[in-house]
């Protein structure tokens, strides 16, 4: 199969850059109707390039997921930049060489991790302070008073860490299957942090997943949302209904190495260190590790019912197909389209990406297409 000048020849992240686009320009739209910042989470991409296309839909400020791709983003001239994720005191010497122009808040949870990072900072950040709204993942309690008033004041004594607000994530929205399972905590995450502005007057307010950002369209009150997944969707998006088959704009490209018809199965190359072992349930108890699709030149087509990724290995992935006649139109050599169930995973796990003009992006971590 060629895309551009590329012959594929392994297993390879296809980018459609138009969905990507068009799902960017969704959300700066609502973001701008409902007059908060669109903070867009770049944990999903980490890439410089796709961050470009980003800013030019005018977004500014980004979080990311970690020390090492705040820095990447700095160097990319992106200025303000929330690590949005408990920070680690064994970072601090990172902290300090990263361009003190560069806005950066950095999360906490607790007063003994804010005066040790102060001690140790030669650079000015502001803190952001970590709250659990019902995710139970991390963070303080959204009604732990005492504990957050603690949080605040060892903020407010410090030399190099100023106060900007809280930060909380509803990640539990992604287990739900219905919009208003989705609305319901949505309303339930943005009152909590209501409460808190109602004693924190100044404090802004971060709250922000894909799928409450893509279903809903209410954010009065808040200061910002940081949707990462949305640039990208996948099948677990999908599921839950975030958005369309159409919006989801990544697809792994895999050669199929085996064929057992007995079995109807082909083996492809392309497995758990592709993917990821991030599955979804199926009515009938099995576990669907991606949504296989026909490959062409212009991207992919509409999902094939008749097959399934049952099974993953390293580098093994199973298909299994419903019929005889579905096993007979794909042959060894062939390659097939699988999209991901999660595609932040499989972004990170293939560390590059390529278009289907055939240009090759790059990745936090460096792998390229060439």
């Amino acid at each position: 199969m060629f895309l551009g000048n590329n012959k594929l020849t392994r297993p390879t992240l296809l980018i459609d850059q138009h969905k990507c686009v068009d799902n960017i320009v969704r959300m700066v739209a609502k973001a701008a109707k409902n007059d908060v910042r669109l903070r867009a989470h770049f944990k999903t991409h980490q890439s410089a390039q796709i961050g470009e296309w980003i800013r030019s839909q005018g977004v500014v400020s980004i979080a990311v997921s970690s020390v090492k791709m705040a820095g990447y983003f700095a160097n990319h001239d992106w200025n303000d930049i929330t690590i949005a994720f408990p920070f680690n005191i064994h970072e601090i010497p990172v902290i300090n060489v990263i361009d003190p122009q560069v806005l950066l808040q950095l999360t906490f949870l607790s007063s003994e991790v804010i005066e040790k990072t102060d001690a140790g900072l030669t650079r000015v950040v502001e803190a952001m302070i970590k709250i659990d709204t019902g995710y139970h993942r991390t963070g303080i309690a959204y009604n732990d008073f005492q504990c957050i008033a603690k949080v605040h004041k060892a903020i407010t004594q410090a030399k190099n860490i100023t106060f900007r607000g809280f930060l909380a994530h509803a990640g539990h929205s992604y287990y739900e299957s219905s919009i208003e399972m989705i609305q319901k905590i949505h309303e339930q995450t943005r009152n909590r942090m209501l409460g808190l502005q109602a004693r924190y007057p100044d404090a802004e307010l971060s709250i922000g997943d894909t799928p409450c950002c893509s279903v809903l369209d209410d954010f009065i009150g808040v200061t910002e949302i940081r949707p990462g997944n949305f640039v990208f969707y996948d099948i677990s998006q999908y599921s839950i209904g975030s958005c369309t088959m159409d919006q989801i704009a990544v697809c792994l490209a895999v050669p199929v190495v085996a064929a057992h018809p007995e079995e109807r199965k082909v083996v492809i190359h392309g497995g758990a260190v592709h993917l990821s072992k991030d599955h979804i349930a199926m009515d009938d108890g099995s576990k669907n590790f991606g949504q296989v699709v026909k490959l062409h030149n212009q991207g992919w087509g509409q999902p094939l019912t008749d097959w399934s990724v049952s099974s993953l290995s390293q580098e093994h992935g199973i298909l299994k197909s419903a019929s005889e006649k579905a096993f007979n139109k794909i042959k060894v050599g062939d390659f097939i389209g699988i999209l991901p169930i999660h595609s932040c995973l499989t972004a990170d796990a293939m560390k590059g990406y390529l278009t289907l003009e055939g240009l090759s992006l790059e990745h936090l971590e460096g792998t390229n297409y060439k």
